[in-house]
């Protein structure tokens, strides 16, 4: 059986589908047999993905942006729950492409099509958030906030979109009090964000788990609270760091556990993989999936 491409092409704002001639063409000239389906909508990435899994296709390729791969690997984990997920290839068309950054993917398109030829794989964690999986990122609070915000932006563009609503989110300074529970640990106090990483960077340019690795068996999470718009304003160029400096900032810290359970005092907006839920939640269990996912990768 050939490929299945998973192609949206309203990812990066549509411009996936300008760009769409030249994944094409990378396909082909990687010597790749596939077939293309088309998404037309929310969630239809992971129907899609069950039909052909169930047709036999196989690899499964994601065209498009991290919202694009989350809804395919959660079609794999609904067809394939049982074994070992994939093979999930992946051609970078989003605006941001944070799986493709945090696992070594390349970013060209020529070179993706070579990655995918290969059949070369890694077995990846993913992490399981209320029965939903995902393999970069989820984020409670401030984080999906600066998200509400950055979907309704018009006049701005990739990085400097998120930016400018992360500067927003700021402004509002929302927080809620939470209790928590991982292994061997708990809080119970007030939070301004919770970010729990598969990955280490999210939205192109912020690491809200900078030590998070998925091939280690562990998800790690970030917990901040800034009382101030101040205070939050000071802490945001540190999570702009690659080298994880905002870990040793005060009323902050980063967990690298199994399981993650939160409550709320009040619902918040949340996020997996950069798409919102539809509605604010007040409970989140999360845990791992150690080695679950085969995805091709140099």
């Amino acid at each position: 059986m050939p490929a299945k491409i998973i192609f949206n092409p309203s990812s990066n704002r549509w411009k996936a589908k300008d760009r769409w001639t030249q994944a094409e063409a990378a396909l082909r000239s990687a010597g790749i047999d596939f077939d293309v389906s088309v998404t037309e909508g929310r969630y239809n990435a992971t129907e899609l993905t069950v039909a052909a899994v169930k047709a036999g296709f196989s690899p499964i390729i994601a065209a498009g942006g991290d919202g694009t791969i989350g809804e395919v690997v959660n079609g794999l984990y609904q067809a394939q729950a049982e074994e070992k997920l994939g093979p999930l290839g992946v051609l970078p068309l989003g605006t941001a492409n944070d799986l493709v950054h945090n696992i070594g993917l390349p970013l060209a398109l020529a070179e993706a099509a070579e990655v995918i030829a290969s059949r070369k794989t890694r077995l990846m964690d993913l992490i399981n958030l209320n029965g939903m999986v995902f393999g970069n990122n989820s984020g409670i609070g401030l984080e999906p906030y600066v998200t509400t915000i950055e979907k309704k932006m018009k006049h701005f563009k990739g990085l400097l979109r998120y930016l400018t609503a992360a500067l927003l989110g700021i402004k509002d300074n929302p927080h809620w009090n939470a209790n928590m529970e991982w292994d061997g640990g708990e809080y119970a106090g007030p939070a301004s964000l919770v970010s729990v990483g598969n990955g280490a960077v999210t939205g192109g340019l912020f690491y809200m788990a900078p030590h998070a690795d998925p091939f280690d068996g562990k998800l790690t999470f970030l917990l901040g609270y800034r009382g101030t718009r101040l205070g939050a304003l000071r802490l945001l160029p540190k999570l702009m760091q690659p080298e994880g400096n905002v870990v040793h900032e005060k009323d902050v810290m980063e967990v690298h556990a199994t399981r993650l359970k939160i409550h709320l005092d009040r619902p918040a907006p949340a996020h997996v993989d950069g798409e919102l839920f539809p509605d604010w939640m007040l409970d989140f269990e999360y845990s791992i999936i150690p080695a679950k996912l085969q995805i091709l990768a140099p």
